[in-house]
């Protein structure tokens, strides 16, 4: 992180111009709302549990991998251990800005992380690394996410009703193809190719011979274990170079 910013100050001008940057992008949240609210209706739950989840949560994939564990009889477990093994990236998020945000006063401080998630975070690491001070990237562009992850939601369960198939609209794909996007719209190195490639064939094994839901924590803990093999040679590659 930049060592040129003296410090940070939120104030309701950076706010808006957090929202207003983050405007563009949040139209596309939307997409993934009303997909959202589908699913959450074929599964059985009700409009209102539907929107409570987006509204408390405000986390898209893990509730998409919450609703794949409902049923009459919730495995909570589970659902703890996928949700935590999807987060897990907010706590390198967190501490990635710690150093900027610990200049806030503590209650706008944990405000704030509130609504952080992908988009927001990487726009406002952006705005830091250029020495900017005001956080109201993080908060502004947050707040926008989350009010048209809503929108979507509502949209969706307003209108999931009369979709009696989603798949036939590739509604049941949306999320999976956005965290594909998100990973082969990074940064391109072969040496990706070894955590990618144990976390899909975990996964795959996991599906096949361990019990249902466990695949998702069983690819992540062999994506991560096998990132961390590959990490050592990458950064004596870069230094070499």
């Amino acid at each position: 992180m930049s060592q040129t910013s003296p410090g940070a100050r939120l104030d309701l001008a950076g706010v808006l111009t957090g929202v207003r940057r983050m405007a563009p992008l949040s139209l596309f949240v939307v997409v993934f709302g009303l997909a959202f609210g589908v699913a959450a209706l074929s599964r059985g739950l009700s409009g209102l549990e539907a929107m409570m989840m987006s509204a408390l949560v405000f986390a898209g994939a893990s509730q998409f991998a919450a609703l794949e564990l409902w049923g009459p009889e919730i495995p909570l477990l589970p659902l703890i251990a996928t949700t935590f093994a999807i987060n897990a990236r907010h706590l390198l998020m967190g501490a990635a800005i710690q150093p900027w945000l610990a200049h806030l006063p503590p209650k706008q401080r944990y405000a704030s992380l509130v609504v952080m998630s992908d988009s927001n975070w990487a726009m406002a690491v952006a705005d830091h690394q250029r020495g900017e001070t005001n956080v109201g990237m993080l908060v502004g562009g947050g707040i926008a996410l989350w009010l048209t992850w809503l929108a979507g939601t509502l949209l969706g369960v307003l209108f999931g009703s009369g979709i009696a198939e989603p798949e036939r609209f590739g509604l049941d794909v949306i999320m999976g193809c956005f965290l594909l996007a998100m990973l082969v719209g990074g940064r391109r190195d072969l040496s990706m190719l070894v955590p990618w490639g144990a976390a899909a064939l975990a996964a795959l094994a996991a599906m096949a011979w361990l019990p249902p839901h466990s695949h998702v924590i069983v690819g992540a803990l062999a994506g991560g274990l096998a990132g961390l093999l590959v990490w050592p040679d990458r950064k004596k590659r870069e230094a070499v170079a």
